[in-house]
């Protein structure tokens, strides 16, 4: 019956991006390990890691445009549930560190004893085990966002108040984060992993292993994604977005499917995070800080809201171009992402995948309507009047 759920969701569209994100799955890997450094198809380890790490921004502005798309959820506070994500993974990597840290403690991490911590605190035991962290990824921010869908949905909050609470949301966490007595690493954060699963994660194999479940993770994610959004539950989260009130007049609990799809997406940010971390090597505070939540909100805007693929492109589009520009203007990149950001919303208010189709869309009709015209052997001139 799940399968039936999830085949019924694909189109041409959907069915195009699952099957190049399969092939660069396996392609990229294989370019990387099987070609020698000199073969022109080759690619650097380096490169491969960068583009994992878009494939995880392309995740999370995925979860985004899930939410804001298609149930008109604005939320600003999408990269706590990335951050929580990457810290339920950092722990399970911390721990995997054992007696190999600076100071040789078997259980401890290097932070907490450089912090004379006694003890491992009760809220990190289980994440030695890989399969348990797999589990926080999911649960921790899935529950925050029950936890506060809940209350806001409930209260229907809505608009530019509920943005502000959520962008509040991250905030205290980021604050909350950077306290040495929460346990998690203070300002550092965590960092020097050394293994995942049993295997180094500076290990070529293990990065490219590491990409390749991202990419087939962002293919799984669309997939779900789509079948949400073109089932009849999908119907009424569309009525919900464009006409709340006479959805809850219908008769629709308006806030259960909040709640539902805005949950769904938090766990989908959180497998993003926890992706993200082995990949880039740290974890810290900085993930929360309200900027990088606003900036999923450009990638979305960008590539095209209510579009599911249009946030994927538009991730890597602006993360490819902030790395290049950084290089070459770091004094500008700001400037250049906000100027982006206006540019689009007064000329591609659809953003780059939506003005596609709409442009394909206005022609399509001209071009059934005249092999029509032509079969009735009515010519497309007009025809002066006998």
């Amino acid at each position: 019956m799940i399968t039936a759920f999830l085949l019924r969701s694909l189109d041409r569209k959907i069915i195009a991006a699952i099957v190049i994100l399969l092939a660069v799955a396996v392609l990229v890997p294989v370019l990387n390990l099987m070609t020698a450094p000199t073969n022109p198809l080759h690619i650097p380890t380096y490169i491969m890691a960068l583009f994992g790490k878009y494939l995880t921004y392309a995740l999370l502005a995925l979860a985004l445009d899930l939410v804001w798309g298609f149930c008109g959820i604005l939320s600003l506070g999408h990269g706590a549930f990335f951050a929580l994500g990457g810290y339920a993974m950092g722990m399970y990597l911390m721990r995997q560190i054992g007696s190999r840290g600076v100071y040789g403690d078997p259980v401890l991490p290097d932070f907490m004893v450089f912090l004379n911590w006694k003890e491992l605190p009760w809220f990190w035991y289980g994440f030695d085990k890989f399969w348990f962290a797999a589990l926080m990824v999911l649960l921790v921010p899935g529950l925050l966002a029950f936890v506060f869908g809940w209350f806001a949905f409930r209260s229907r909050v809505n608009g530019v108040y509920l943005s502000i609470i959520t962008q509040a949301m991250t905030y205290a966490l980021l604050l909350a984060f950077f306290r040495n007595d929460m346990g998690f690493g203070g300002n550092n954060g965590m960092t020097d992993f050394k293994e995942i699963v049993g295997y180094s994660v500076q290990a070529d194999g293990t990065r490219a292993a590491l990409f390749a479940a991202t990419a087939i993770f962002l293919a799984l994610s669309l997939l779900i994604a789509s079948a949400i959004v073109r089932s009849k539950f999908g119907k009424v989260l569309v009525g919900v977005r464009d006409a709340e009130s006479r959805t809850r007049f219908l008769g629709y609990r308006v806030e259960h499917f909040k709640l539902f799809t805005f949950v769904v997406s938090a766990m989908m940010a959180g497998i993003a995070g926890a992706l993200y971390v082995p990949q880039v090597g740290i974890i810290n505070p900085g993930e929360f800080a309200p900027a990088n939540s606003i900036e999923v909100v450009i990638w979305t805007a960008v590539g095209g809201r209510s579009t599911l693929i249009g946030p994927i492109i538009g991730a890597i589009l602006v993360n490819g171009g902030k790395t290049i520009f950084t290089g070459l203007f770091p004094e500008f990149w700001l400037f250049a992402l906000g100027g982006l950001f206006v540019l689009v919303t007064l000329f591609l208010p659809k953003g780059i995948v939506g003005t596609i189709g709409q442009y394909f869309s206005r022609r399509k009709p001209k071009a059934e309507a005249t092999p029509a015209l032509q079969e009735e052997g009515v010519d497309a001139k007009i025809q002066p009047a006998e």
